[in-house]
């Protein structure tokens, strides 16, 4: 039972210096401080229970974030947390739909990055106080109420609520089966970590043999930056891994259309499964090209990480643009728009297989992967879920893998929680580890 009343709202500049590793690096950023404008919500509920949130960012730029939370905050202090849950879609729309914050997005960039932060933090607090981990309040909720979680607004002509009610209602058969299955073998990952683009090959190697020691059998490689260096790459990689694992690229947005057709073609020897954001994530068109093109090679087209909304998602269904799908947990307006993605996926029977490069993106984006396959899609045929190796340290509830799967949390709650003492030295600029950083000369 949900309680309390919202009584502050405080967000804070969390960033780490991944940049000084090369780690996260890739062809068009080559030295993110992987980051996170974290939310932290409080009520005035007896139980002291508090909702932590949090939206990803590369470093700068996450001041502007952290300023467009506040903004929104005036929507969130003072609110019943029942009356927010009883009528979500609402409060959705109130966050999205403020008359004069939505000038500076709408439903995109900053102020949609601060929205996810605030829902994250809203949905971490509802399923404690449920007592639930989050992909466990999700699975457990009739169809009625998971569709009260979401707005429709634009995108209708792609699924009506009628048809996301459908599926949900086909999705209780078996569900029971598939919760077992997931909490025995867990969901099948993959890894990006041995292959950042400014790694050097022998550490690229090093992390490629330890992987394979770990059972990983599903590797990404960063691409884009030079043609002869990720031939010289992905050669490694590949005679490294074998011939039957599974490999795939990520360019993370460098190339023109035609550029990305004509580079991918000439690294198709080494067989990937897709080539990730080959192009501007805005361009559904050049995407639907790349992919008609690609397609006889056998290599798919993924992209989905830095798409603004489900709107641009939609199109990117409707134009047969992508094979496989990339939410992620952190761009989207949170699990609300999340659901309406992965139900029109669905629909248009395109497996989802989430983004979860950065900081605690594995632990947010593991439970609507888990729902996804218990109550939407009932498949596992060429899906899985991104993991990277880095920072899991920092959170209370870290993401767990076991046999290259992700183990389905069991703490209750959205995952995001961060341990006290690394939001506190990692906080920009004033926490312990900037001020060591900023002051050398």
């Amino acid at each position: 039972m949900v309680r309390g009343r919202i009584t502050g709202l405080a967000v804070s500049d969390v960033r780490f210096p991944t940049s000084l590793g090369h780690h996260g690096s890739d062809a068009m950023h080559p030295d993110p401080d992987y980051s996170a404008a974290y939310v932290v919500i409080e009520t005035d509920a007896r139980d002291g229970l508090k909702g932590y949130g949090l939206t990803f960012t590369l470093g700068k730029g996450t001041e502007v974030v952290v300023c467009a939370v506040n903004a929104l905050s005036i929507h969130v202090v003072n609110k019943d947390l029942e009356e927010i849950v009883s009528d979500f879609r609402g409060f959705y729309r109130q966050l999205t739909s403020d008359g004069q914050l939505r000038w500076i997005g709408p439903e995109k960039g900053a102020v949609h990055l601060a929205t996810a932060a605030v829902l994250n933090a809203v949905w971490d607090l509802w399923a404690k106080q449920e007592g639930k981990p989050l992909w466990k309040l999700l699975v457990d909720m009739d169809p009625k109420q998971l569709l009260s979680c979401i707005d429709f607004r634009y995108i209708t002509d792609a699924l009506t609520e009628e048809e996301a009610c459908e599926i949900l209602q086909n999705g209780l058969l078996g569900k029971k089966e598939r919760e077992e299955q997931m909490l025995k073998h867990g969901y099948p990952a993959y890894t990006t970590s041995c292959a950042w683009l400014g790694y050097p090959d022998q550490q690229l190697k090093q992390l490629c043999t330890e992987a394979l020691k770990d059972g990983w059998t599903r590797f990404k490689v960063k691409v884009g930056a030079n043609l002869p260096d990720d031939i010289r790459r992905c050669r490694l990689i590949r005679e490294m891994i074998g011939p039957d694992k599974t490999l795939m690229l990520d360019a993370n947005q460098r190339w023109e259309v035609k550029e990305a057709i004509e580079w991918v073609t000439k690294l198709a020897e080494f067989k990937p499964l897709w080539i990730e954001e080959p192009t501007s994530p805005d361009d559904i068109l050049g995407h639907a090209a790349i992919s008609k093109a690609l397609a006889p090679l056998g290599i798919g087209v993924a992209t989905g990480e830095q798409c603004h909304n489900r709107v641009i998602f939609k199109q990117l269904l409707q134009a047969k643009a992508l094979s496989y799908l990339q939410i992620d947990s952190c761009r989207l307006g949170s699990v609300n728009e999340n659901l309406s993605v992965l139900l029109m996926a669905k629909k248009f029977q395109i497996p989802v297989c989430p983004h979860a490069g950065g900081v605690g993106l594995c632990e947010l984006v593991q439970h609507l992967i888990i729902f996804d396959y218990i109550s939407v899609s009932g498949s596992l045929e060429n899906r899985m879920c991104e993991y990277v190796d880095h920072l899991h340290e920092h959170f209370k509830y870290p993401a767990i893998i076991k046999k290259a799967s992700y183990v389905p949390p069991q703490d209750a709650g959205y995952s995001t929680e961060m341990k006290e003492e690394s939001a506190r030295k990692y906080q920009f600029p004033q926490g312990e580890v900037w001020q060591k950083i900023l002051s050398k000369p």
